[in-house]
């Protein structure tokens, strides 16, 4: 079973960006757009972990933390773009177990959501390392790509760009998602580089680029890796 991620922030960029980012790491992911909404959406969707931001409106971080705590002892990672120690004193004393402060590597952000998971309830069983699609495997530990138990060598950034569409097989991202996960960012400007790792990587991986078996485009949207049974 996926751990499910609640996160809470008003900062609707902040919001699509983390998640698109724990959703390609394998997490099931809810939102909230404030502290209100946080605590209700912990009530009904019972979520392993929430990343809470401070400052929302109707209610803060804080206070939503605070009646969380009465009910649950889940573990809760605090985003703010404070920086006083008073600050990070408060947020621990009611209970976090982290204090992110922006602004953050969504990838760093990512890893501590593991390591508070990995420390709260042992091993993460649903975090694969090897993700493979008909006779294409990437392995996420060693770094490395084969296909027909060849070796692929890919730049660092083809290499993160076929491991979000490898590990969602049939899901369709958009040009401006997958930047958003490249690089942590999107601008419209640079939406058209996702074409070029695409051409690149299906240089390196398809027999016939023009015919492609792994990484397809869905016009009009994006790409997707093709499922094995496709």
């Amino acid at each position: 079973m996926s751990r499910k991620i609640l996160i809470a922030d008003d900062e609707q960029q902040l919001l699509d960006t983390v998640r698109a980012y724990l959703d390609s790491a394998g997490f099931e992911v809810v939102v909230a757009r404030n502290g209100r909404e946080a605590l209700f959406t912990f009530r009904h969707e019972q979520p392993d972990l929430i990343i809470l931001d401070v400052m929302m409106p109707e209610m803060d971080g804080w206070e939503a933390a605070r009646l969380i705590r009465r009910e649950s002892d889940i573990p809760i990672l605090f985003l703010t773009a404070r920086v006083d120690d008073v600050d990070k004193i408060t947020g621990l004393e009611i209970g976090a177990d982290e204090y992110i402060t922006k602004p953050f590597s969504p990838r760093v952000l990512v890893a501590q959501v593991r390591a508070v998971l990995r420390r709260v309830y042992g091993e993460l069983s649903t975090e694969p390392s090897i993700w493979r699609v008909g006779d294409l495997q990437l392995n996420g530990e060693t770094h490395t790509v084969t296909l027909n138990g060849e070796r692929v060598d890919l730049t660092p950034s083809e290499f993160d760009l076929l491991a979000i569409l490898i590990a969602r097989p049939g899901r369709v991202f958009t040009r401006m998602e997958l930047l958003e996960q490249l690089q942590g960012e999107a601008f419209a400007a640079y939406e058209r580089t996702i074409d070029v790792h695409v051409k690149n990587l299906r240089a390196k991986l398809e027999a016939n680029p023009r015919e492609p078996r792994y990484v397809e485009t869905v016009y009009g949207i994006g790409y997707r890796m093709r499922p094995d049974n496709e």
